[in-house]
């Protein structure tokens, strides 16, 4: 925990940061584990095909380059504000238009990106308050319900990389 710097002795410390923190630490530890694993991965496992079709290379460039939308939609609703006309049609759409045009994207890239707008991700994240990652508004993506800040980052950007970390470790069996 942080204090302010203040010549008042009885000054008060800075809002709690614990949740934004975790939450901050989370990403980054599934951005690394993500990144430690593609950086292992031989030349013909960076173009094996995932589940869904597209290239490993692709979709670890695909959680790096949604990392900075991801944060934009918590922020959305931390301000209060719905999310309003995406939906998974959408982000399916986005997810095949990436694949396309990235689909010789080289590991350098895409490791770099990643490095990058996770960092950006967890920092945006820890500028966050308590209250802000409790407010709710409704959001497309989940037909309207009124979801938390704190929940779009869980079930987005905090779980993104673990995710298709995952599904990478079926498609290579390991």
């Amino acid at each position: 925990m942080t204090s302010v710097v203040s010549s008042d002795p009885v000054a008060k410390p800075e809002r709690s940061q614990k949740r934004t923190n975790d939450l901050a630490d989370r990403l980054e530890q599934g951005a690394r584990a993500l990144a430690a694993f593609a950086s292992g991965l031989s030349d013909a496992e960076w173009q094996t095909r995932v589940k869904d079709g597209r290239k490993i290379g692709v979709v670890v460039h695909h959680v790096a380059s949604v990392y900075p939308l991801e944060i934009q939609l918590a922020q959305t609703i931390a301000a209060g504000k719905p999310i309003r006309g995406v939906t998974m049609d959408d982000v399916h759409a986005m997810n095949a238009g990436h694949a396309k045009e990235f689909d010789g994207i080289t590991r350098d890239a895409a490791l770099d990106l990643l490095w990058r707008n996770s960092m950006e991700a967890a920092a945006a994240i820890r500028l966050l308050s308590e209250e802000e990652l409790d407010r709710a508004a409704p959001a497309s993506l989940y037909a309207d319900a009124p979801v938390t800040c704190q929940f779009v980052l869980e079930d987005h950007a905090v779980r993104h990389s673990y995710h298709h970390l995952a599904a990478i470790r079926r498609a290579l069996n390991r």
